[in-house]
């Protein structure tokens, strides 16, 4: 294994190592920000994959530039749908699903 292999290897397993023990450190109430935040980054990852794809030259290319894209969307898209749902749930004075059935 050459050495720039084992740096890589390296760096990947001490992130994966900080990430998680960040994020398991954070409170439930932080959780919806730091979501948004996420789907941030991933809105930089789907211009990323399109830039990739405008860049294809063959099949393979193409076919995995689409690929990408189709799931950075689709990542992004529903990221934010669940995190307006969250936040449906902090908001007061509007009826929720279900507050008829729970008065009577």
């Amino acid at each position: 294994m050459s050495g720039g292999l084992l740096g890589l290897i390296t760096i990947f397993v001490l992130a994966a190592f900080v990430g998680y023990e960040v994020i398991s450190k954070v409170s439930t109430i932080l959780h919806t920000p730091l979501m948004s935040g996420a789907n941030a980054i991933h809105g930089i990852i789907l211009i990323g994959s399109m830039i990739v794809l405008g860049a294809a030259h063959d099949a393979v290319q193409l076919a995995l530039g689409f690929v990408a894209v189709v799931l950075a969307t689709v990542n992004v898209v529903g990221g934010f749908t669940v995190t307006d749902r969250m936040l449906e749930m902090f908001r007061a004075g509007r009826p929720q699903p279900g507050d008829e059935e729970r008065r009577r």
